[in-house]
């Protein structure tokens, strides 16, 4: 089971349930079901999925010309990033044409 968390700001509001999808591979994927996140989440704010199983690195892919994710260690409340998130450029970079 997946637990993302709001990360970015500070939230004082109250626990909700809800659902987080999005176009991790499919445009219908539910990446969490029942997840408790404040109430006061809002289009624009950033979760961190610890452990996304497929939807990683591992398993990532251009498909539907998503770019592969980044890669962040977190340790004692310090971030340091393992591996950036791939651009629409380094996607676009690949392509040499015909």
């Amino acid at each position: 089971r997946y637990a993302p968390r709001l990360i970015g700001r500070h939230s004082t509001a109250d626990r909700a349930r809800v659902t987080v999808v999005g176009r991790h591979c499919e445009a219908g994927d539910v990446l969490a079901a029942d997840a408790e996140l404040p109430a006061d989440v809002r289009p624009g704010d950033l979760l961190a999925v610890p452990v996304a199983g497929a939807y990683h690195l591992s398993m990532a892919s251009g498909y539907n010309l998503v770019g592969r994710p980044p890669v962040a260690a977190v340790r004692d409340g310090r971030a340091r990033l393992l591996v950036r998130r791939e651009s629409l450029e380094d996607i676009c970079t690949r392509d040499v044409g015909l």
